[in-house]
């Protein structure tokens, strides 16, 4: 009896956990900024860190790093199509110059199939191939 408890108790844990997950609260992405801000030990001497900002369909559009001075260490500019998969990617440097690019590709199913990384004057200087394997239990 005790194992047929303990049996039916690990059947129904992964459904209880599920439940569990779904009524988390989501945030609204929608025309969000989201601020990381580095404090020392004391919660004083707020420094900047990086900043996330969101359209108005939810999708990201910037990440702005910066460093212990409040300084922009490296900036990301995300662009995306009408079908709402990402189409590129910018990063741009201390001083807003475009380092490199990447562009995606997307398979039938609406996942990265491969990723082009660029340099600045359009050079193609790499490929990610992504590759999605099922396994069954």
């Amino acid at each position: 009896m005790k194992r047929i408890i303990i049996l039916i108790t690990m059947a129904l844990a992964p459904v209880f956990a599920a439940s569990a997950q779904d009524a988390t609260p989501r945030i609204n992405k929608k025309n969000l900024v989201v601020k990381e801000w580095n404090t020392n030990a004391k919660g004083v001497a707020k420094t900047l860190d990086h900043v996330t900002t969101y359209s108005a369909e939810g999708k990201k559009t910037e990440e702005i790093e910066y460093d212990n001075a409040g300084k922009q260490k490296w900036r990301k500019r995300y662009e995306w199509g009408a079908n709402g998969k990402q189409t590129r990617e910018l990063v741009y440097d201390e001083r807003n110059r475009l380092v490199n690019y990447k562009t995606f590709e997307y398979n039938e199913f609406g996942k990265k199939k491969a990723q082009y990384t660029y340099d600045a004057k359009g050079k193609l200087i790499g490929t990610k191939i992504f590759e999605y394997i099922a396994q069954d239990e």
